[in-house]
């Protein structure tokens, strides 16, 4: 194969640029801009389920959930620039409601856009969840339940973790990265002080926090300043572990708390339950709903759309800036596409490509 390569490097062919051929694509009309993104996301697919998105996307279902946004926008800002035109007549109640409509339906189906590509974009990147709690409260022995193997070291002595130890699970298709921090305290000892503020850290980058306790022990001082510590931002849930240890307390999740959990790490108790409080707050909807595999920028041109039609909505009195925020939530759609779309935004993202494809 080398020789036959290079014999055709020797004609005059020369090796394809990363992306190129999917670029050649595009240029030519054959896919829009998100269509051809999804060549690289199937080839990136690191579950069944982001795989599935993955070629959604590449059929064109993201981008006629765009084009259709960006249909519905049309007719407004046509209805919008039509009043424009004769500014001489008086702008009546009629023409305002029906603007007004019709801007609501279009927030509403962006809203629904948005929701699915959120949801789709947890099977990129994936949900980064850190156990935080006292040593010896069970961490390293979660992690290994989670992970179906034995991954951490588990020992009755405390402090056995001294440094982040991360693995990569999967949760009904849904890539969960979870990480195993050293045991909260003080300590004398110089590497487990170094151990412990790499675990804050950790918590302070989390997108969930499994604050784990002991179900068989009262929460003490030491358990409420760890817990006044973690960050507002993200989400926390308590995991009370070692169930089996607390004669008549049941395993599982309570009506009346939506964010605790009692587990066994030893039996495995309740840890069914875990799994559907992460995909919960993750955002994660198993309902069979269709999820658009949504890279940033996607996120962001969305966002920003979804920022310039509530600015619309207060602007409904004043025709000129109604209008004008119209126009910038289109043209924040239409670079979702590639309807227009800076040329060093298209060398950016076709460099990720891998060779040729």
């Amino acid at each position: 194969m080398q020789m036959l390569l290079g014999a055709c490097l020797d004609a005059g062919a020369r090796i394809a640029h990363p992306g190129e051929f999917t670029r050649r694509a595009y240029l030519e009309g054959r896919l829009d801009l998100a269509q051809a993104e999804a060549v690289a996301d199937l080839i990136d697919a690191a579950s069944r389920e982001a795989a599935r998105s993955a070629l959604r996307s590449l059929a064109g279902e993201f981008s006629t959930a765009v084009d259709t946004l960006s249909a519905q926008l049309t007719e407004l800002r046509a209805l919008t620039e039509a009043v424009l035109d004769f500014p001489q007549e008086e702008v009546d109640e009629l023409h305002l409601e029906e603007a007004r409509a019709r801007l609501a339906r279009v927030r509403a189906s962006l809203d629904e856009v948005l929701a699915k590509s959120q949801r789709g974009s947890l099977l990129r990147s994936g949900i980064h969840v850190v156990f935080a709690g006292r040593p010896n409260v069970g961490k390293s022995s979660l992690l290994n339940k989670l992970a179906g193997e034995e991954r951490a070291i588990v020992t009755p002595v405390a402090g056995t973790t001294r440094d982040a130890l991360r693995e990569a699970i999967q949760i009904d298709g849904v890539p969960i990265i979870v990480v195993d921090t050293a045991g909260l305290r003080e300590s004398p000892d110089e590497v487990e002080r170094i151990g412990v503020e790499r675990a804050w850290r950790e918590v302070a980058r989390a997108d969930i926090v499994l604050a784990v306790l002991e179900a068989h022990a009262e929460v003490g001082p030491d358990e409420h300043e760890m817990l006044a510590r973690l960050p507002e931002e993200g989400v926390r849930i308590l995991v009370y572990n070692k169930v089996d240890l607390a004669p008549g307390v049941p395993a599982g999740r309570r009506p009346s708390a939506s964010n605790e959990v009692w587990v066994s790490a030893k039996t495995g108790a309740g840890l069914e339950d875990l799994r559907r409080m992460l995909l919960e707050a993750s955002g994660w909807s198993g309902d069979g709903q269709s999820t658009f595999l949504a890279r940033e920028r996607h996120l962001r041109a969305l966002a920003l759309a979804r920022r310039h039609l509530e600015e619309a909505a207060l602007q409904l009195e004043r025709w000129e800036f109604f209008a004008e925020e119209l126009r910038l939530a289109h043209s924040a759609l239409t670079e979702i596409t590639g309807a227009f779309t800076p040329d060093d935004l298209l060398g950016e993202i076709f460099a990720r490509f891998c060779i040729g494809k």
